[in-house]
């Protein structure tokens, strides 16, 4: 204590404190640095987070709250077709207007993306639907009407039909009859052979069947005098499904 009490002195008393007071701090410090989550959203002052500060993938889906991101807080451009995954926006999510035909690219909407009757008269414009845009055989019967559908001529065929061909008989009669499910949508006559003036006398539909079908063309010729040469009548039928 002797060669102590020799040694000290105010100077010194004075330096042993300030270490002290130094070394006290620094333990301070140390026990008061910040442990996981001790900085809350309110001890953080507006415009203290920025884009800088943020490590890569910091913020995910998760940490935002519904509604946090708005239009006005993304940049032009920033949100690419490649940025958004399937199905993410629905129709419910997007307003009125804002898909126009200028955002859709070629082959976007194809027909297994419409709905069932989606594409209604009221939404065509006038020669809209013109032959070019038309696939071969896309207009079936199927998606005609019935009432226009009727109004149609489909798979036409001729029929021919004769007479006996002989001097014997001054009046005779052709008749083309068309093949089951066709009716006769026009016909004509002729005369074959002989040496005298022939005349026709008839050349027409025969009457309706009890279906109220035309399905045969008549024809009907007589002499106005006797010829010494075979001769005949010949109907031609033209014949239709409708």
């Amino acid at each position: 204590m002797k060669q102590l009490s020799r040694h000290l002195n105010f100077a010194n008393a004075i330096s042993c404190i300030a270490l002290f007071v130094a070394l006290s701090g620094a333990a301070y410090a140390a026990k008061t640095t910040l442990g996981n989550k001790a900085v809350k959203t309110r001890n953080l002052a507006n415009g203290s987070v920025n884009t800088l500060k943020l490590r890569s993938g910091a913020v995910t889906a998760l940490k935002l709250r519904n509604g946090a991101v708005t239009g006005p807080k993304i940049a032009p451009g920033a949100v690419g077709s490649t940025q958004i995954a399937n199905g993410a926006v629905r129709s419910a999510g997007l307003g009125g207007g804002v898909v126009t035909e200028g955002k859709l690219k070629n082959g976007a909407v194809t027909e297994a993306k419409l709905f069932n009757s989606a594409v209604t008269n009221s939404k065509l414009g006038p020669n809209a639907v013109a032959t070019g845009k038309i696939q071969d055989g896309a207009v079936t019967s199927a998606k005609l009407s019935a009432t226009f559908l009727a109004q149609l001529v489909r798979n036409v065929s001729y029929v021919p039909g004769t007479s006996p061909s002989n001097t014997s008989e001054a009046t005779k009669t052709a008749v083309a009859t068309c093949p089951a499910g066709k009716q006769v949508v026009g016909g004509g006559a002729k005369v074959v052979g002989g040496d005298q003036l022939i005349f026709i006398t008839e050349s027409a539909p025969t009457p309706a069947n009890a279906e109220n079908k035309r399905a045969s063309w008549t024809a009907v010729a007589r002499e106005t005098a006797v010829n010494t040469t075979n001769w005949s009548i010949e109907a031609h039928a033209i014949c239709a499904e409708f």
